[in-house]
C-alpha cells in the first residue's frame, strides 16, 4: 500500500490512477492516524512552494511526516513540487522547506531574448548517471513530462540519480537514503511514468 499525502495541494486522482493502472493498491489521505501507520509514502504537489508548506505546516501534517521519514526511514517520493519540498529552500517563497535531502530550488533564469521557455514545459529525456532502485530499467531515451519553472540542485553528486537538459543541466530525480524525488509528472509521462511508479512500488 502507498499513502498519497494530502495537504490540499496535487494532482492526487491523477497520480492514483496512474496506480491502479498497474495494479498497486493506494491511498489518499490526510490523515495523522492513517499516515502514522503507511509503509510508503508519496509527496505530490502543484503550486507554489511557499503555500505548499505553509498547507503542510498548518495542517499539522509536518510531525507525523518528519518521524515516517528521518525516524522510521520508510520510503518517500515527493514528485515535480513534492521533489521541491524535500529541499532546505526554495527561490519561490519565504519558509523553509522539509530540509529532508541537502539540497535548494532554484528557479530557471535565462538572458532576455533568450528562445528558452519558462515554465519548462514538456517532455524531455532524463540521463541516469548512476544506478538506483528508482531507475532501474530506465534508458538514454527514458522520458518524462515536464512543467516546472523551479529545479533543484542537490549539494552532493551522489544524491542524483538522474540529470535532464533546458539550458542547463538539472537534477531531474535525486535520491538520499529513503528519501526519492522526481521533477517530472509521472502521472502524465505514460509507460514511461508507470515504469517508474513500479519501481518506487518494489521498493
Amino acid at each position: 500500500m502507498i499513502t498519497i499525502v494530502n495537504y490540499g495541494m496535487g494532482n492526487l486522482g491523477s497520480v492514483q490512477n496512474m496506480f491502479k493502472r498497474i495494479g498497486i493498491p493506494t491511498e489518499i489521505t490526510g490523515d495523522i492516524n492513517r499516515i502514522e501507520k503507511a509503509q510508503k509514502l508519496l509527496l505530490p504537489g502543484v503550486g507554489a512552494f511557499g503555500a505548499a508548506m505553509q498547507r503542510i505546516e498548518e495542517s499539522g501534517l509536518r510531525n507525523i511526516l518528519d518521524k515516517k521519514v528521518l525516524e522510521d526511514k520508510i520510503p518517500v517520493l515527493g514528485i515535480c513540487l513534492g521533489m521541491q519540498l524535500l529541499t532546505r529552500s526554495s527561490e519561490e517563497g519565504l519558509l523553509p522547506g522539509l530540509g529532508w535531502i541537502q539540497a535548494q530550488t532554484l528557479k530557471f533564469n535565462f538572458p532576455e531574448g533568450s528562445l528558452l521557455k519558462v515554465p519548462h514545459m514538456g517532455w524531455n529525456i532524463v540521463h541516469p548517471v548512476k544506478p538506483g532502485k528508482l531507475t532501474e530499467n530506465f534508458s538514454d531515451e527514458t522520458k518524462f513530462y515536464f512543467v516546472h519553472s523551479y529545479y533543484v540542485k542537490a549539494d552532493n553528486p551522489e544524491d542524483v540519480l538522474t540529470t535532464t537538459h533546458h539550458g542547463i543541466e538539472f537534477h531531474s530525480i535525486i535520491q538520499h537514503e529513503n528519501i526519492y524525488g522526481a521533477q517530472f509528472h509521472p502521472e502524465k509521462s505514460h509507460k514511461f511514468g508507470m515504469r517508474l511508479l513500479e519501481n518506487f512500488a518494489r521498493i
